[in-house]
């Protein structure tokens, strides 16, 4: 036993009805919640004590409290602190208790104020002596006999904070029915040596506890969609990347497609590919310098570019789409900073949901996350590309990769990335964006 449990038995056994735990504590000038956790020591070996758990409120004295038990009220210091001749407002306000003093001495009328005294506003005392009412109540609280203030007095002290009703929480410590002040240990396990030897039945095993609570459930973990999504966030972050917005899944077929110079004929684009709304169905606001620029590179040409060589409309391109790349999101970053008076190099990456029009089966939804990143700068080449993409992969953990040439209608040139269990790891390529930074 340890010597709580020790003592606590030893009272137990000499009394005839029982003990309050919180009256052991302050006998043995010891924290209550020594004893409290001698008593649910003592309950774990069984019905060795019985403890019934009670609450009871006292009032106590706060801190300002204790400090005007031993040192007046505010109003009675204030009082004392003013000569005969009286002490200027602004000198008594610089006190530490001068503020809430006045006000209470001027309530108890212990104190005037002369405001037309020359030299400014003037406290002089009207008392010689009095009574500090507000200090002996609070000495009656701290010896313990606050029964003897009535509850007007103890809710006035309450509201100015200076007593604190507390409810303290204890234990009705009595005999249990196998109640000993010796007890033997009680064993947890059953062992193979007790088995063999046949000491078990000599020894007391401890109960089953059938109320006991179990081991918490393991939950509250990231989605593995989520866990993933948080980790390729943030390489892109130490990589220097600037997160772009994406909170925009429907996108008008223009900046979807349109202006990435995908055609309008393209059979990406039609039904079986891409989910169309039906309210709104059309976009209406467009930047009308770009999107002139737009028609022109599809239909005409130009940047170095034959284009499509085909009528392109405008209806086509008001088409609204549930999106099927965040690439839309790209399209309108990089008009944005072509917008600029001066250009800045950058790097935006985005991860978020798109939508397809696909045949749903156990490994295809209709939705699913795409990772876009997106480097801006002068004399980019195919080199740097691939730099990018080995740097982000070898803090994946990925360092053998391969790159073999790939058609995208959007990029060129263009690059399929291989891994070294020869599976496909993403697309990417080269933005033909020069129409985008034009100005």
């Amino acid at each position: 036993f340890s010597p709580a449990q020790e003592t606590l038995l030893q009272r137990v056994e000499k009394v005839d009805g029982g003990l309050d735990s919180q009256d052991v504590a302050t006998s043995l000038g010891v924290d209550h919640q020594a004893i409290v956790g001698a008593v649910k020591s003592l309950q774990a070996l069984g019905d060795v004590i019985s403890a019934e758990q009670r609450s009871s409120k006292h009032w106590e004295l706060t801190g300002e409290g204790c400090e005007i038990a031993e040192q007046g009220s505010h109003e009675a210091r204030v009082v004392s602190s003013i000569p005969k001749e009286g002490m200027p407002q602004s000198q008594l306000m610089k006190l530490a208790f001068g503020k809430v003093g006045f006000s209470k001495a001027m309530s108890n009328k212990w104190i005037r104020l002369d405001k037309g005294h020359e030299g400014g506003p003037r406290i002089f005392k009207t008392v010689e002596r009095l009574e500090d009412l507000v200090r002996d109540k609070l000495l009656l609280v701290q010896k313990g006999q606050a029964s003897q203030l009535e509850e007007k007095e103890k809710n006035e002290l309450k509201k100015r904070k200076l007593l604190s009703e507390v409810t303290v929480k204890s234990y009705w410590i009595t005999k249990g029915s196998c109640f000993s002040t010796t007890i033997t240990k009680q064993e947890t396990e059953l062992t193979p040596e007790m088995i063999a030897s046949g000491s078990w039945k000599e020894k007391k095993f401890k109960p089953y506890n059938f109320e006991a609570m179990g081991v918490a459930p393991d939950c509250g973990h990231l989605h593995p969609l989520m866990k993933v999504r948080t980790q390729f966030r943030q390489i892109f972050l130490e990589m220097g990347f600037t997160e772009m917005p994406t909170n925009n899944f429907i996108e008008s077929s223009f900046w979807n497609f349109d202006s990435l110079f995908q055609p309008q004929q393209h059979p990406a684009r039609d039904q079986h590919d891409t989910f169309f709304l039906s309210d709104p169905a059309q976009a209406h606001e467009f930047p009308q310098d770009y999107l002139e620029r737009v028609r022109k590179v599809h239909s005409e040409g130009g940047f170095g570019s034959q284009g499509y060589k085909y009528d392109w409309k405008i209806e086509e391109a008001q088409k609204n789409i549930l999106r099927t790349h965040t690439t839309a999101v790209s399209a309108r970053m990089l008009y944005k900073l072509a917008q600029q008076e001066k250009f800045t190099p950058v790097k935006y990456f985005s991860i978020d949901r798109v939508f397809r029009n696909e045949t749903l089966d156990a490994t295809h939804l209709a939705e699913f996350h795409q990772i876009e990143g997106v480097v801006a700068d002068y004399g980019l080449t195919l080199g740097d590309l691939m730099g990018i993409l080995h740097q982000f992969f070898n803090k994946l953990g990925i360092t053998k990769l391969r790159f073999k040439p790939a058609y995208n209608p959007y990029t060129e040139p263009s690059m399929e990335v291989f891994s070294y269990h020869e599976g496909t790891v993403l697309n990417n390529g080269f933005l033909r964006c020069r129409s985008e930074l034009t100005i």
